[in-house]
């Protein structure tokens, strides 16, 4: 079942319940803080960047998990074949980070001594006749002293966001129906800017280099493992991309596969990463061997030759997170909803295995 809903609503009820699971284009669910029923310190907000092209990557995460706050900065070179992962932890922020409550409107911060990290909105400008004159834009803003080998990283992007379509979902838990996963991604964002460690200079292209904005909100159970993959760019010079998810929440009412191409969403049903395995165990994945991702109606076959492994071990009292993000090439068809095949050719991408407790 893919139910879309396209009634601008709010998220929860007067009990706290997902008024109408599904999937939308656009954020047709309002969210408040005020309407959740469940402790503040079980709230979890978080705003996910991604940038990447062939050679090197960032990605930069500002999360509330309501008791921790968890920010993490990224560098991956994936023409050499490293990456560098810092990640800073927070007591208590409850919410003071701002993150927003939609993902246009919101500028989030942190700082302390470490580092700095800066997320900023900026409206699209419309001429008279409502066209879209100057298209919206996000920024992202980092600085990190002594961030690897003692080389300082910094970090300036501006990601030009078009009008179009993005990738929405609300879904509960079964098990807990207050419980809940409100989520966007937004993909095939033009980035222009930089990042720069030491001395050496990464530069981003609008016409090669795309970013990729996860957007969420919720309440989860304690312990889940997610599988998800985002790919963004073009084909032929058309925007497309492509947002892969399962394993989290109740997925009955929709899944969050989608295909992005020219603006539009083009929805998928339900996928499979083929995943190689080394052992018996549920996550005993060999994940540098070649995946081979298929879908229930045949729309998205594909390969994934891995590139790089970033693997993280996070380990806080009552928190851990295992995390597997690879990051690599896929080659294979995705089918639009009007049966047009659209070939990709070592499309630059990643796709993650995240088991959480907390």
């Amino acid at each position: 079942m893919q139910h879309e809903v396209r009634k601008q609503q709010k998220l929860l009820d007067k009990n706290g319940f997902i008024r109408e699971p599904g999937f939308a284009r656009n954020l047709v669910w309002e969210y408040n803080r005020e309407d959740i029923h469940a402790p503040k310190f079980r709230i979890k907000e978080w705003d996910y960047y991604l940038v990447q092209n062939e050679d090197f990557a960032v990605a930069f995460t500002i999360s509330d998990l309501g008791y921790l706050g968890l920010v993490s900065v990224s560098f991956l070179n994936l023409k050499e074949g490293w990456e560098k992962t810092n990640t800073v932890l927070d007591l208590l922020p409850m919410g003071s980070y701002k993150l927003g409550r939609h993902s246009d409107y919101g500028n989030a911060r942190f700082k302390n001594k470490k580092m700095m990290l800066a997320y900023k909105t900026e409206p699209a400008v419309r001429a008279e006749n409502g066209e879209v004159a100057t298209p919206a834009k996000r920024y992202i803003l980092c600085r990190y002293p002594s961030f690897y080998e003692g080389k300082d990283f910094e970090v300036k992007i501006c990601l030009e966001q078009p009008e179009m379509e993005s990738m929405c979902i609300a879904t509960p838990w079964k098990e807990e129906p207050t419980a809940f996963y409100y989520n966007q991604k937004i993909a095939c964002m033009p980035a222009r800017g930089y990042a720069k460690l030491g001395e050496e200079r990464f530069e981003f292209s609008p016409k090669r280099d795309f970013g990729v904005l996860d957007w969420g909100r919720g309440v989860w159970t304690y312990d889940n493992v997610w599988y998800w993959g985002i790919g963004s760019g073009q084909v032929n010079g058309v925007p497309f991309g492509f947002n892969l998810g399962y394993g989290f929440s109740d997925r009955s009412s929709a899944t969050e596969n989608v295909i992005y191409y020219d603006g539009r969403v083009h929805k998928l049903a339900e996928v499979d990463f083929g995943i190689p395995k080394w052992g018996p165990g549920e996550l005993d994945y060999d994940y540098l061997k070649p995946w081979h991702i298929t879908s229930s109606n045949g729309r998205f076959e594909a390969e994934l030759l891995p590139v790089l492994d970033r693997q993280a071990d996070i380990n806080a009292v009552v928190i851990s997170s295992a995390q597997h993000q690879i990051f690599g090439k896929m080659t294979g068809k995705a089918v639009l909803d009007n049966g047009e095949i659209i070939e990709m050719k070592d499309f630059p991408c990643a796709v993650e295995v995240i088991h959480n407790k907390y």
